[in-house]
């Protein structure tokens, strides 16, 4: 089914695919430019059915910084040539319209933000301006003149966006829309902004454009809409004469974790489902399916019409092409670990706005194109964590004789270790996609060899990649001869942990998410939690305190204020959350004077005490592995650092910076 077209009025969907809009901020001036052009024209070439474009500004201060906008006709002339070619690829096209309401960063730039109520933002932390009644009047003509624009500029389908928590869903929601007038008190109030804007956009663009609406089926904020408020608003929509629904979770402000790597695949399904039995026009599904198999079997079960995706368009443009020919596993696949969100909510990307951490060429598909090198060569490339397995595939997409040697006995260097916390296993399919695509590209992967100058002359390279990562620090500090002392690294590795009271010295990324590994251990699986639940084995109460406490009693020491500031924005307050609930105890600001067999000595204050521990874990960074590359710059000509060996980063950091390096010094620049 997801490769069968879908009529809907008078435009036909050529699958059941639609890539779902994403918030790229390419954009400075709002204008469309060849950076948003050649992003989404790659994704047609890809073979998505529908492309939704957006969110799109109706007004310059409902957005973020770097939005494309569609507020005055200036911004027609590019619209239509984005439009244009989407659609020479046999894509349709889409435009979603948006207002952040609350959400808006407007008062970065001295500008007004307003919502229903003056309820401060969740996200930003904002008191809004309460809208007049002349104001909705006019955010209601603003959406119109958006529409009409969008038609004018070659649009097939209007969506507004009334989820994630920006402006409508505000109206929608108890929490934030607290108005005594006609757009507030009851639900059938709540809704009227929302469909007062549909039903204008349909008076004025006609009976030939295509409508969706992009909902929350579930706000999961305590006090605000469930699926059954979400179903109501569903028919009412239909009622105003919608065509499309595209389901989603809950907002930015959510305390239940939406795209993050810890959610199961295809989580919220349910909610398409449930809306789906109340409503007669397509309903379309998305969040955390990056898996083909997986949005066939939600469309033979009937639980929805289309498969709403975005991120896994974000890491591979061929999604869609893939699963239609027999290549599913060769996809590139969202591991979800959430740094294309930084892009637009922390702007500190180089060139701002979103990009992929496992896809170098995502919002540089101009500039990033495999080159075509002068010359062909033979490449050896030292390492196959992520940095040298990109750097293997760029070379051999250039068309070059790759061998890769590892020490251990499988690729993926320290990254398997990012796979085994607690919801991260999705982290793994990085690993076998590159087993995969490097495969078949002939590149040649030898394991388990501990690699020495000869065994690099008998290769004959012409050119030496050394992507041989990095090891872990331990600070000078003493260390009794009794006391028991491990690496983070060790820990992940499966390694066994002695005692019952653990310290885990360091609350960086590593750190936290160890403390989380460690003090998981021990808890109620989710096959045992199923089991107990279905036959109502225990009650709530007792099942929650299996679920979060462990065999160990887990100690987390960082020296600065503050945990986990190196991980990205979206994981970094699930990782807070985690490590409060399996009840870690956390000290900040304090510092490790000694290890002892007894414990671990710190001071704080000007105080120091000991805090018991059985085994003591670091996690404090680490130091690049560089020796093996000094050896070979005095024997070699043509021998290149790369990745963690050049410089400890994160995940991104070593596939783009082997990728760009890579690109340019086997294309002869």
């Amino acid at each position: 089914m997801l490769f069968e077209p879908l009529q809907i009025r008078s435009l036909t969907i050529p699958n059941r695919i639609i890539m779902s809009a994403l918030d790229l901020a390419y954009c400075p001036d709002g204008q469309v430019n060849s950076r948003l052009i050649n992003f989404y024209e790659q994704r047609a070439r890809g073979g998505a059915g529908l492309i939704m474009i957006g969110g799109t500004a109706i007004i310059p201060e409902g957005v973020y910084g770097g939005f494309v906008s569609i507020h005055d006709d200036s911004f027609i002339a590019g619209h239509q040539e984005l439009t244009k070619r989407v659609k020479q690829h046999g894509a349709r096209i889409g435009l979603q319209l948006f207002h952040a309401g609350a959400y808006s960063m407007a008062f970065k730039k001295g500008q007004e933000v307003v919502a229903p109520s003056p309820v401060p933002s969740g996200l930003t932390k904002q008191i809004p301006r309460e809208l007049t009644l002349e104001d909705i009047q006019q955010l209601i003509e603003n959406y119109v003149q958006a529409a009409l624009r969008a038609k004018r500029a070659g649009y097939e389908v209007i969506e507004i966006i009334s989820s994630a928590g920006y402006l409508i869903n505000q109206f929608l929601s108890p929490l934030t829309n607290q108005r005594r007038d006609k757009y507030g008190g009851s639900l059938e109030n709540r809704m009227r902004f929302g469909l007062e804007v549909v039903a204008a956009i349909r008076q004025q663009v006609g009976s030939d454009m295509v409508m969706s609406v992009r909902l929350s089926g579930h706000d999961y904020v305590p006090g605000s809409n469930t699926w059954r408020e979400t179903s109501i608003f569903a028919q009412e929509l239909q009622q105003a004469s919608v065509d499309l629904l595209n389901i989603t979770g809950g907002w930015h402000q959510s305390r239940v974790p939406q795209i993050q790597a810890e959610v199961p695949r295809g989580n919220y399904v349910y909610l398409a489902q449930k809306i789906r039995e109340k409503v007669d026009i397509p309903v379309a599904i998305g969040n955390r399916i990056n898996n083909p198999a997986l949005a066939e079997s939600i469309l033979q079960r009937g639980q929805a019409d289309l498969i709403s995706i975005a991120r896994g368009f974000l890491a591979d443009d061929q999604w869609a092409n893939k699963a239609g020919s027999g290549q599913a596993h060769k996809i590139r696949k969202c591991i979800a670990c959430a740094t294309c969100l930084d892009g637009v909510f922390l702007e500190k990307s180089h060139p701002p706005g979103v990009t992929c951490a496992i896809n170098a060429q995502a919002g540089f598909e101009e500039t990033r194109q495999i080159k075509t090198p002068k010359q062909q060569y033979r490449v050896l490339v030292i390492g196959a964590g992520p940095a040298g397995l990109e750097a293997a595939w760029v070379a051999a997409c250039q068309g070059h004789q790759v061998v890769v040697l590892e020490r251990e006995p499988h690729i993926g260097g320290q990254w398997r270790l990012a796979a085994v916390p607690p919801g991260k296993e999705e982290f793994y399919s990085l690993i076998k996609y590159y087993q995969e695509v490097l495969d078949e590209l002939g590149v040649e992967i030898k394991t388990g060899i501990d690699t020495t100058v000869t065994d690099i002359a008998a290769e004959n390279p012409d050119i030496i990649l050394v992507a041989t990562g990095a090891l872990p620090k331990m600070p000078p500090i003493p260390v009794d001869k009794e006391a028991v002392v491990m690496q983070a690294w060790q820990v992940l590795a499966g390694e066994p942990v002695k005692g019952e009271n653990i310290a885990v010295v360091g609350g960086g990324a590593t750190g936290c998410e160890t403390a989380i590994y460690l003090a998981e251990q021990g808890t109620l699986s989710a096959e045992s939690l199923r089991f107990m639940m279905r036959h109502k084995a225990e009650d709530i109460e007792v099942l929650q305190e299996l679920l979060t406490q462990g065999s160990y009693r887990v100690t987390l020491i960082e020296m600065g204020q503050g945990l986990a500031r190196d991980m990205v924005r979206a994981m970094r307050w699930t990782a807070l959350k985690h490590l409060r609930t399996l009840g870690v105890e956390i000290h900040e600001q304090t510092k490790v004077i000694a290890v002892h067999a007894e414990g671990i000595e710190v001071e704080r204050d000007g105080h120091s005490t000991v805090i018991p521990a059985d085994t003591v874990v670091f996690a404090t960074g680490v130091s690049s592995c560089d020796g093996l590359y000094h050896d070979l710059k005095n024997r070699f000509e043509n021998v290149h650092l790369l990745g963690d060996a050049a410089q400890p980063g994160k995940l991104i950091d070593a596939i783009h910076g082997a990728f760009e390096k890579t690109n340019d010094l086997l294309a002869g620049k």
